[in-house]
């Protein structure tokens, strides 16, 4: 596969889940009772997204037509890029919120770019290649 296609169906998917993680921290935020927990609805909103974003790579972004990668290796793989990448991201909203007094949703916004680029190059180099 094309690395354009590939870069294109990740932003595809990233969207997807940027959409959803919007959803669950506007959600818990906003209509639950976290009250204005940005860490709780962070946290939350990447889990949920996880599932939903290991399923379309493996099946299409990174279809790997060797199978020498079982499925319970590439989840294993895929939850190491995903700590990775949540650390990173984790790492820099803290940073905007406390340390820079940044609004909560617009760092939330920020770091989906920081885990989206760590992300794609750890499942690309490390869970599918």
């Amino acid at each position: 596969m094309k690395e354009s296609v590939r870069i294109f169906r990740f932003i595809v998917i990233g969207t997807m889940n940027a959409l959803i993680m919007a959803l669950v921290v506007w959600l818990m935020m906003k209509e639950m009772s976290f009250d204005g927990d940005y860490m709780v609805a962070n946290i939350t909103a990447y889990l949920i997204a996880q599932i939903h974003n290991f399923i379309w790579c493996k099946y299409w972004i990174f279809p790997v037509e060797n199978k020498k990668n079982s499925i319970w290796k590439q989840i294993l793989l895929f939850c190491s890029a995903f700590a990775v990448a949540y650390t990173a991201q984790f790492l820099f909203l803290i940073l905007l919120v406390e340390g820079l007094d940044m609004n909560e949703y617009l760092a939330q916004f920020l770091g989906l770019f920081i885990y989206g680029g760590a992300n794609f190059l750890a499942n690309k180099k490390i869970t599918f290649q």
